[in-house]
């Protein structure tokens, strides 16, 4: 199943790639193709040092039409650290993330309905990694408008 996932990430990246994303800092979009849905957002504030470099970061859930699966993606702009923690903190509570070498870039959870209610719920989500040259980020993204996007999600895809 692992590896199902894996391809089928890969092929939604490439696919995502390349139409331009339509999302914005701090508000939630949806998006509709013709085998998937998603809804996504850009940080609203990154504490990323402006010397650094650093690709398009953003965090998706999406899920193919016509399953009941909402999937979390989360895009770092860099490669993961794999041997370091990626965190998701929204309010007070603390989610653990992962990252594969096939998709170093890529972060995902084994827990993406626990978080989804959790994104529900709460009112900012910040974003914790760790790049590969050791650079520590924290991604900070607002949740207002999370319930009313991942609905539309739910009841049009």
């Amino acid at each position: 199943m692992k590896k199902i996932l894996i391809t089928f990430i890969a092929i939604f990246g490439i696919s995502i790639a390349k139409q331009s994303l339509s999302l914005e800092k701090g508000k939630w979009s949806f998006v509709k193709d013709e085998d998937w849905c998603y809804i996504g957002a850009y940080p609203y504030k990154s504490d990323l040092p402006k010397e650094k470099k650093r690709g398009d970061n953003y965090i998706l859930v999406y899920k193919i039409i016509g399953s009941d699966e909402n999937i979390i993606q989360i895009e770092a702009g860099y490669n993961y650290n794999l041997n370091k923690r990626i965190n998701v903190k929204i309010d007070n509570a603390n989610y653990d993330f992962y990252s594969t070498e096939d998709s170093s870039e890529t972060a995902w959870t084994n827990d993406d309905s626990k978080v989804i209610y959790a994104m529900k719920k709460g009112l900012e989500l910040t974003l914790t990694g760790e790049s590969t040259r050791g650079t520590i980020t924290n991604d900070i993204y607002s949740l207002k408008g999370f319930t009313n996007a991942i609905n539309q999600l739910n009841k049009d895809c």
